[in-house]
């Protein structure tokens, strides 16, 4: 009968309370990290900690008040429902002095263990309380009335795994190893599952000898943000169950927010920092898009996912030996081919479905997350057959398979309202070449919003406005009438032979509306030897 028991137990999913449990418990050092919103929340858990510190410190920061109960407790059980729902790692909250007596710390715990917040850990101070890295002698607890606290605490939990944590002072208020050792036998005798040994000294010194002295009487928990410079496997060695990473997640928005900001202020450009920070689709897919789109298939009507077509069917006999094995999408940059820097850009940018047609040495093309489209006949013909043999429904992106692009170059893209919209370099017109476009107007450095914006005429061969990066998106509908032209061509046998600039072109003397957005530089292509030497100093 007991086995049955425990093969139950063992199938049953463990809650975030028995995970917490299991952390402090375990025979290895374990790491929380903090986190102070549900997005920090689950970025803390997709780099692959096992829990999270909700640090009272980042979380009153983040609001723009201080760290002295300024925030209620109320208002933290909003941020930590977030960040549990954005999460399903177990929290350990910071609790402060438990926001007043035994009675208003045995109603946070009941409301946590509501909420599925797997601990929360108080410190042996005065409500208010006052940040440990504020000020000297901070006055502390009365020993029983805060063994008390913790007694209320345990009575009240709902769950058997709930943890309460004892976060030990004396060392903060200069009142040395013994008063420290004092408190936290005490605190354990009254109930506390861990405790939390602080200090603001730069060295380990008292926090190594408190370890020693403590020995295993309860799992101790370690916040080496003053002291940071101790190496890990000593903290380790001197017993240690738990590190808590404990505000770093703040300090670095902080830094990342004022590098963005002083950036924007002086060049009042975006090129100078979009390549910085991270792309909307990173947002988005944090924010659970993708799971909204799933929703949206299975309980709306249905509609094609986001694809993108690579057009790499070429050898690139320029590059001579480089390409004797592989096309020339699969040279490397900087130790990352240019078929996989633009599966990088496509997928930070939310694109699901990466097609890639080939054709030269097929089997050697490889990346994450694609699908190959050959075309058999790629010696015999041009960018339009191979985009024919790609193209489906839906928002698609079209790309040479040889170039280099920032990633903002694809929102730009987005943000006209055209059904197809062509990224163009102004920097390079008068040249010849099967790229060169003339435009219905030039480029301008004008920035009103309200200013016409220019459309696509056609490929000239030479001169013209600018050079076709390589670069296209086209909406449902774009797709759609170029699924039309192309089919139209092929009846008429001239679809072979053409390049993309002939479908274009066809399309805009019928008067298809094609977008033109400049693009001046953050873009490379690769025809040459020295076109790859150059991309590979421009990455």
């Amino acid at each position: 009968m007991q086995k049955h028991v425990a093969l139950d137990r063992a199938s049953a999913p463990v809650s975030r309370f028995t995970r917490l449990r299991e952390l402090l418990q375990r025979p290895d050092l374990a790491f929380l990290m903090e986190a102070h919103s549900g997005l920090s929340a689950k970025i803390v858990e997709e780099a692959g900690f096992e829990g999270i510190w909700a640090s009272g410190l980042s979380m009153s920061a983040a609001l723009g008040v201080r760290d002295n109960n300024e925030l209620s407790w109320t208002q933290v059980l909003d941020m930590l429902e977030y960040m549990s729902d954005a999460s399903s790692l177990p929290i350990l909250v910071d609790g402060d002095t438990g926001y007043g007596n035994f009675n208003n710390f045995r109603r946070f715990v009941a409301k946590l263990c509501d909420r599925g917040i797997a601990g929360v850990c108080i410190e042996d101070k005065i409500f208010p309380k006052t940040n440990s890295f504020l000020g000297e002698n901070q006055p502390l607890a009365d020993i029983d009335e805060f063994c008390g606290k913790i007694k209320a605490g345990k009575d009240t939990q709902s769950h058997p795994d709930f943890q309460i944590v004892a976060r030990v002072e004396a060392l903060i208020a200069g009142r040395g190893l013994e008063e420290a050792l004092k408190r936290a036998h005490a605190y354990a005798d009254a109930g506390a599952d861990a405790i939390v040994i602080h200090s603001k000294k730069s060295t380990a010194d008292e926090i190594i000898e408190f370890c020693r002295e403590f020995g295993d009487r309860a799992p101790v928990i370690l916040i080496p943000t003053k002291y940071y410079r101790t190496p890990t496997e000593k903290l380790r060695e001197a017993g240690a169950s738990m590190i808590i990473w404990a505000n770093h997640n703040l300090r670095a928005s902080i830094r990342a927010m004022r590098d963005t900001c002083a950036a924007l202020q002086e060049h009042q450009t975006l090129l100078e920092v979009e390549s910085d920070v991270a792309p909307l689709g990173d947002v988005f897919s944090l924010a659970g898009s993708q799971e909204l789109e799933e929703a949206e298939k299975r309980y709306l009507s249905a509609t094609a996912p986001r694809r993108a077509i690579v057009l790499a069917a070429t050898r690139g006999e320029e590059l001579g030996d480089l390409t004797l094995d592989r096309p020339k999408c699969m040279l490397p940059v900087r130790g990352t081919s240019l078929l996989g820097r633009q599966v990088e850009a496509l997928t930070r940018h939310g694109v699901a479905d990466i097609r890639v047609v080939v054709g030269y040495k097929a089997d050697a093309v490889e990346a994450p997350g694609i699908s190959l489209v050959e075309n058999a006949e790629y010696q015999t013909s041009g960018e339009a057959q191979s985009l024919s043999l790609a193209l489906g429904e839906g928002d698609t992106i079209v790309s040479y398979g040889d170039i280099l692009y920032r990633p903002f170059f694809l929102a730009m893209l987005e943000d006209r309202e055209e059904d197809i919209v062509l990224a163009v370099d102004p920097r390079v017109s008068g040249r010849s070449g099967r790229d060169a476009v003339a435009c219905t107007l030039p480029f301008s450095d004008d920035l009103d919003p309200d200013a016409e914006t220019p459309l696509l005429k056609g490929f000239v061969g030479e001169g013209g406005d600018g050079e076709w990066v390589g670069l296209m998106r086209a909406s449902a509908a774009g797709a759609a009438r170029l699924r039309r032209t192309l089919d139209e061509m092929a009846g008429e046998g001239s679809l072979a032979g053409a390049d993309l600039g002939a479908v274009l072109t066809r399309m805009a003397a019928a008067g298809e509306r094609i977008g033109v957005v400049y693009v001046t530089g953050f873009w490379r292509n690769v025809n040459d030897l020295m076109d790859l030497a150059q991309a590979r100093d421009a990455v």
